[in-house]
């Protein structure tokens, strides 16, 4: 059984970064690309809401006692197997998990108009993630 608490303490986390990068996004990728503090600021968040997206789901594979997953990008793919998630909605968590990956292990090369994209439109996932979660979690 999941440990709700956690649930609850990670979705918010999740919807705090995305908040936060909702904030300070601009709208146009070129005045993204020339504010370094706009820039940090929601790799940073992205980085966060990803990483807590993870643990989240890492976590409910767990507390269920299911087969864990050998990579972040299967972790989002065994909740669709086991019918958390929409097949569809795991196929983009397990890319979005690549981004993550990325920003962890090679920050001086992160594309930042791929960032300013997935900042653009890629945010709903994680939200339809913590919706998903919450609703299976109450």
């Amino acid at each position: 059984m999941v440990d709700r608490p956690v649930i609850a303490k990670k979705v918010a986390a999740v919807r705090d970064a995305i908040a936060r990068i909702h904030a300070v996004l601009p709208a146009d990728v070129h005045t993204f690309l020339h504010d370094r503090t706009a820039r940090e600021v929601v790799i940073l968040n992205m980085f966060v809401a990803l990483q807590e997206s993870l643990d989240l789901a890492t976590h409910w594979v767990a507390d269920e006692g299911w087969d864990v997953p050998q990579s972040y990008r299967e972790v989002f793919t065994a909740l669709a197997e086991h019918g958390v998630l929409d097949r569809a909605l795991a196929d983009r968590l397990a890319s979005a998990a690549g981004l993550r990956n990325l920003v962890a292990h090679r920050y001086g090369v992160v594309d930042w108009r791929r960032v300013h994209a997935s900042a653009s439109s890629d945010l709903g996932d994680l939200e339809a993630f913590c919706s998903a979660i919450g609703r299976l979690s109450s």
